[in-house]
């Protein structure tokens, strides 16, 4: 399996890697995504999002907060992985952030996995 890095960046208090496992594209967030670090996200994970066909998985093991500003980045990329054949797959989802999507009903628009084992396979 391919497993390259692709590349990383940080801002105080959210860190974005990206790695390329076979034809899948692993976006992991660490930290808060909201008003201010929502940008360092964006740009990583939409342009894994515009590669037609590709599955995006998020991984949000380290995501420790979501707030509307990021629901958003992910529901944007959403939008463009799907209009290129692609799709948004969500991961390991911390309970402080699944909420977050319960809520606002996002959950029902993305397909979510237990693990990120568990998403490259489904």
């Amino acid at each position: 399996m391919d497993r390259g890095m692709v590349g990383s960046a940080s801002r105080g208090r959210l860190n974005v890697e990206v790695r390329r496992e076979g034809a899948s594209a692993i976006v992991r967030p660490a930290g808060e995504l909201d008003h201010h670090t929502a940008e360092l996200l964006r740009e990583p994970l939409e342009a894994c999002a515009e590669e037609a066909g590709t599955r995006v998985i998020v991984d949000c093991s380290e995501l420790a907060f979501c707030d509307s500003t990021g629901l958003n980045v992910l529901l944007g990329a959403r939008l463009k992985a799907e209009a290129v054949g692609g799709a948004i797959h969500l991961a390991a989802m911390q309970p402080v952030v699944a909420r977050v999507f319960e809520i606002t009903g996002a959950e029902a628009v993305f397909t979510v996995h237990d693990t990120v084992d568990a998403a490259l396979v489904g």
